[in-house]
């Protein structure tokens, strides 16, 4: 019987896509550290990201920290993440990175997690560290992302199950800081909330430029 094409189209799209998503990575933690630089995601001290969504009147500030914590045994980064609305802090985190020196992956040990009311502490949801209560590390960015490629950036049981699927590498996007080319595109989709899903774009040798409403507005060294 032949299939009609609509139909045919129609099928395919509702197909789900069963491939799994890697959660175990081979790497020699040996050769993993603090300092250094993926095409999408930079590790150097002093560097900077500030999005924006005027919109919803946030802000997201990214900074690499001249700071250390040693994680399970491996000397990771400590990258801080503060988002405001309407100026006031709703959530600060630190979050806890190592790049393999020989692939340049980066790899995610965890964060630790201050959300905030009105200016009040509130709690500490979705923090988590590698090697407690069943956590293991995450790859956060793959050295050469390839298409269609699947990971898990954290995997923390029941806290924190954020995983990616690379979906385009050649998008162009326009934002306050720039226009860029060969853009990397993320889907990340977590088993946590199984009907949620966003996107996220990185430029090379930039790193994040749009995250949900969030675009780039600035970004280098202090």
């Amino acid at each position: 019987m032949r299939i009609a094409p609509f139909a045919l189209a129609f099928a395919l799209v509702q197909e789900p896509d069963k491939r799994p998503f890697t959660e175990t990575f081979v790497v020699d933690e040996k050769d993993l550290g603090p300092t250094g630089a993926n095409p999408f995601f930079i590790l150097e001290p002093g560097y900077e990201m500030v999005l924006e969504d005027p919109e919803d009147k946030e802000v997201l500030t990214i900074r690499v920290l001249d700071e250390t914590r040693k994680v399970g045994g491996v000397e990771t980064r400590v990258v801080e993440e503060r988002e405001t609305v309407d100026g006031k802090v709703v959530e600060v985190s630190r979050n806890f990175f190592a790049i393999c020196r020989k692939t340049n992956g980066v790899y995610y040990f965890g964060e630790e997690v201050d959300l905030y009311k009105d200016g009040v502490l509130k709690g500490h949801a979705g923090a988590w560290l590698s090697g407690e209560k069943g956590a293991r590390y995450g790859l956060m960015m793959p050295g050469t992302p390839l298409l269609g490629a699947r990971h898990y950036q954290e995997i923390a049981p029941g806290e924190a199950m954020d995983r990616a699927e690379v979906v385009s590498l050649t998008d162009t996007l326009a934002v306050p800081a720039g226009k860029f080319e060969n853009v990397l595109k993320v889907q990340e989709t977590t088993p946590l909330e199984p009907d949620e899903k966003e996107h996220k774009y990185y430029a090379r040798g930039v790193g994040l430029l749009k995250d949900g409403g969030c675009r780039l507005v600035r970004y280098g060294k202090k």
